[in-house]
């Protein structure tokens, strides 16, 4: 499926960068990102679009309207101002089924994003945010509902059905009881398009996973006895910005006894001889791909007899799952089969056995199964180009130090090929 096989297709990143007194392209003046010349960005741009649009158009719905900053730059590959778009509603982008797309963008922003073959017409945001609206949020949302309204009418007939992944009540009531729409989630239809990835989101991964191992090499040569966590950590933030790289999702990365129990932040505690230090990247590196990788280093690199132990044991955990993995086996039946935790280690287990990976964390999310597997999806299939990462956390209840290890891998019809490479044995 190809809605777009008429648009015009080239490989720029962006805008091309030019000099408006001389007319002279300035595109020489910037530093290649690595595999830059080897991605196919505006393939890769469409590819991700008509994936949404197979999706609407699977379920029948005949428009999806995006404000969560990682769909809009999935579904267009636009940014703008990501973290505070994560909490205002100061930009969304229009998807019909069919038709034009509409980027809907923070005032003064259009040319960010004018030449994004994803992208038909650029508009000011109208926003009721409270933020900006104030007093007038619910007149606001009304005027917000009639103008999507009227795209509806222009571009999709007799379908009063639209899908949203984030808004507040105002929005969805004005749509719902004005307007008489049926809206539907639209974080669905979107993981479901993020799961399956291309050859060239492929290589944006690689890259973001280079990045990120760049960055854990230098924290492994940094680490030593009186720095703080902190200040390890920022060798994977400096690592990760001087190459493209973008936020980070968390701040995982503790020492000695803060590594049990796990998903503590990091934080100025001096690192001390002999320490464990466990960390995960949870970064958003070049091209807004995620390196989710997981390590547990040593001051002084020479595990004891006790570190050594819960390392191999996460080891274990890591190898014997990951080979359970093929495409066609069932998220059930891999997670009835997985490495079963030693007893004093389960109430402390990691939320998920392994998830889905691309943008950021994503669907699927395969948890540790209860007796009626009521807490998590297992009623699907692994599917080639899925991407994921296999999770092992080992420490045990009132233990002294715990063990976090995470790889990122690409499923395919062979079983699982690797795409992270930093030794797990690297201590």
């Amino acid at each position: 499926m190809n809605l777009f096989q008429n648009k015009k297709i080239d490989r720029k990143i962006g805008p091309n960068i030019f000099d408006t007194a001389t007319g002279n392209n300035l595109q020489n003046n910037f530093k290649p990102r690595l595999y830059e010349d080897q991605i196919n960005f505006d393939r890769m741009r469409m590819y991700r679009l008509n994936r949404v649009r197979e999706q609407l158009l699977q379920s029948d719905i005949g428009a999806c309207i995006l404000f969560d900053p990682i769909n809009i730059r999935y579904a267009t590959d636009t940014r703008n101002m990501s973290m505070f778009t994560m909490h205002t509603l100061a930009r969304y982008v229009f998807i019909p089924v069919s038709g034009p797309v509409f980027l809907f963008d923070y005032p003064k922003s259009e040319h960010l994003s004018k030449d994004f073959c994803t992208i038909d017409e650029i508009r000011v945001a109208e926003s009721w945010d409270f933020f900006s609206a104030g007093n007038t949020v619910y007149s606001n949302a009304k005027k917000w509902a009639n103008s999507i309204d009227n795209l509806m009418k222009t571009y999709i007939s007799n379908n009063k059905r639209i899908a949203i992944d984030i808004c507040d009540p105002a929005g969805i009531r004005s749509l719902s009881d004005y307007y008489h729409y049926d809206i539907y989630n639209a974080q669905e239809f979107l993981e479901k398009a993020r799961s399956i990835k291309s050859e060239d989101e492929l290589l944006c991964m690689q890259a973001s996973i280079k990045t990120a191992e760049k960055g854990i090499a230098l924290m492994h040569e940094k680490l030593q006895a009186g720095m703080t966590e902190e200040e390890l950590w920022s060798y994977l933030h400096k690592v990760n910005i001087a190459n493209g790289g973008e936020w980070f999702e968390t701040r995982l990365l503790t020492s000695g006894p803060r590594t049990n129990p796990w998903l503590q932040e990091c934080s100025n505690r001096i690192i001390e001889k002999g320490d464990l230090v466990s960390f995960d990247t949870d970064m958003v590196g070049p091209y807004g791909y995620c390196a989710d990788i997981s390590r547990s280093f040593v001051e002084g690199h020479r595990f004891n007899d006790e570190q050594k132990r819960l390392h191999s044991l996460s080891v274990e955990n890591i190898e014997f799952n990951k080979n359970l993995i093929k495409v066609g086996v069932s998220f059930k039946e891999f997670a009835e089969k997985s490495w079963k935790l030693p007893e004093n280690c389960y109430d402390n287990h990691y939320p998920c056995i392994i998830h889905g990976i691309g943008l950021c964390d994503e669907w699927p999310f395969i948890a540790f199964p209860n007796k009626d597997f009521s807490n998590g999806d297992f009623d699907s299939v692994f599917e080639e180009n899925m991407t994921i990462t296999v999770e092992s956390y080992i420490g045990e209840v009132g233990g002294k130090e715990g063990v976090k290890l995470e790889d990122h891998f690409l499923v395919t019809k062979k079983g699982l090929k690797q795409l992270s490479n930093f030794p797990l044995d690297q201590v």
